[in-house]
């Protein structure tokens, strides 16, 4: 197993690795919508939308993978009210064929934040 870790995405903020690799596979942890620089969490869901993926493609990044190896994303939001917004700027960053994908209504996010987005991609 390897691990990868960037500076470029927020450290975790437990006990955890940005992302694991082993067997060709990618295992990146669920990113909120924390700047890496200062640690705090953007505001609103667009904006924590907007850096939980921007974070995500930075590591993705760093294990030489881009958004198009995704083979599968799981997004956490606070609220399904907020299904639509997030679906459009997580078509900004993936394109067809969409990798295969759940969101799923939490009922407290790490940080208090409206939405995290793990995702597993191939090498």
């Amino acid at each position: 197993m390897k691990t990868i870790q960037t500076d470029q995405a927020p450290a975790a903020i437990g006990p955890y690795s940005q992302a694991v690799s082993r067997n060709g596979l990618l295992f990146v942890s669920g990113q909120l919508g924390l700047d890496p620089a200062s640690g705090a969490l953007a505001e609103g869901i667009e904006a924590q939308t907007r850096q939980a993926l921007r974070n995500l493609v930075a590591i993705l990044a760093a294990a030489d993978l881009g958004p198009n190896q995704v083979l599968k994303a799981t997004i956490y939001v606070a609220s399904m009210d907020d299904f639509a917004l997030v679906n459009k700027l997580y078509a900004e960053v993936f394109a067809p064929p969409f990798p295969a994908r759940e969101v799923v209504q939490a009922a407290r996010l790490p940080k208090n934040g409206l939405v995290e987005i793990s995702a597993i991609a191939a090498e």
